[in-house]
């Protein structure tokens, strides 16, 4: 069960992103583009994952898993198509192998439902012209090793 190397790699990454913040955020939700080509079960990460985060900063968050579908490209007929294992993922078109795989090899965050707890201290001012805060992350892609099939 790679979900559990998959978990790690999660946390690691979360890890990173809340070491930006002066203050800990409080995490919602996290959503995930999860490609169909990684293995990887939905419902084995969500239960990895809720039994990583507990009596964690983490606790209580939840995942939000979209999936990716697997896109291939042949590079003889130039066909863009959905590989079928049955066919040994070649072109429906031409029968060619499949070469390159477009999509549905992702394992990113795609963003992070989060809120920061308040700062003690005298109330602040509102600036008229300060920009609102993003309520999500950037995509942070996964790195790790095991995330690639």
């Amino acid at each position: 069960m790679h979900e559990l190397d998959m978990t790690r790699c999660l946390l690691q990454a979360l890890g990173d992103w809340r070491d930006q913040h002066p203050v800990q955020p409080r995490v919602g939700t996290v959503h995930l583009l999860v490609g169909e080509f990684t293995c990887v079960e939905p419902s084995q990460l969500r239960l990895s994952f809720a039994a990583a985060v507990k009596d964690t900063w983490l606790a209580g968050a939840q995942l939000s898993i979209v999936s990716v579908p697997l896109v291939g490209e042949c590079l003889v007929c130039g066909n863009s198509y959905r590989p079928d294992p049955a066919r040994g993922y070649a072109s429906p078109c031409c029968g060619h192998p499949m070469e390159t795989i477009l999509s549905g090899r992702e394992l990113k965050i795609q963003r992070i439902d989060y809120s920061r707890p308040p700062i003690c201290g005298p109330p602040v001012q509102a600036n008229p012209c300060a920009q609102p805060t993003p309520s999500f992350a950037d995509p942070l892609p996964c790195t790790c090793p095991s995330a690639t099939p």
